[in-house]
């Protein structure tokens, strides 16, 4: 989300792609599919998600906001279609570990924590010491004059869509592990605090400013 929010795009939809990533995977459990597949299919929902959104917002010139708003009641609203009032809770044992497990037991680390500490880390090191990062602030500061600099500004804006959908993805398979369910009101409002933790943590609303680290302190 920083990084969208940095070339002046968001995506308010990524609540809604992890309930219908965190359905995909419940469906699947429920025909007794294996942890690594349900992983796969949770990551790969996210990426399909992402990429409409992306496609949307690039090939048809449409505002982010106005995209993602659609597609999280489109998300959102097949999840509850399909589910109703019920719950899938036929997860293996070895999934819901990925949510609920520790580093070992000597180190008793949530195993979650650990990818938000890492994926922190890759994060920070892409925008703030590479060429992909000098040109995000370069679309955020003036997308015009970054185009007629050379920088593909349409084809990075949908592979950070991708990327956001992938870790939608990602937040499901956690979450879903963690909680050992599918419900239809899964990470519900989630996407109003991730806005609000990546605006405190000092990324600029109108874009071209901002980094990883007060995020991350926005984060604790």
């Amino acid at each position: 989300m920083a990084f969208l929010i940095i070339v002046r795009d968001i995506d308010l939809s990524i609540a809604a792609i992890i309930a219908l990533a965190s359905l995909a995977m419940g469906l699947a459990a429920k025909i007794g599919a294996p942890t690594p597949a349900l992983i796969v299919l949770g990551l790969g929902v996210g990426v399909l998600c992402g990429a409409c959104n992306g496609l949307l917002v690039t090939w048809f010139a449409l505002p982010s906001i106005v995209v993602t708003i659609g597609t999280m009641s489109l998300f959102r609203g097949i999840a509850q279609v399909i589910l109703g009032d019920q719950a899938l809770t036929k997860y293996p044992a070895s999934f819901q570990a990925i949510g609920q497990g520790y580093v070992s037991e000597a180190v008793p680390i949530p195993i979650s924590f650990v990818l938000f500490l890492l994926l922190a880390a890759i994060f920070a090191i892409v925008l703030h010491r590479t060429t992909i990062g000098r040109r995000l602030y370069a679309i955020g500061c003036n997308p015009t004059a970054a185009l007629f600099s050379g920088i593909r500004v349409n084809r990075i804006r949908f592979w950070l869509f991708v990327l956001m959908g992938l870790l939608a993805g990602l937040a499901a398979v956690l979450l879903t592990g963690r909680i050992g369910s599918t419900r239809p009101n899964i990470a519900l409002g989630f996407e109003l605090e991730v806005v609000t933790m990546v605006v405190l943590g000092g990324v600029s609303i109108s874009g071209g400013a901002g980094g990883i680290a007060g995020v991350v302190l926005a984060v604790f």
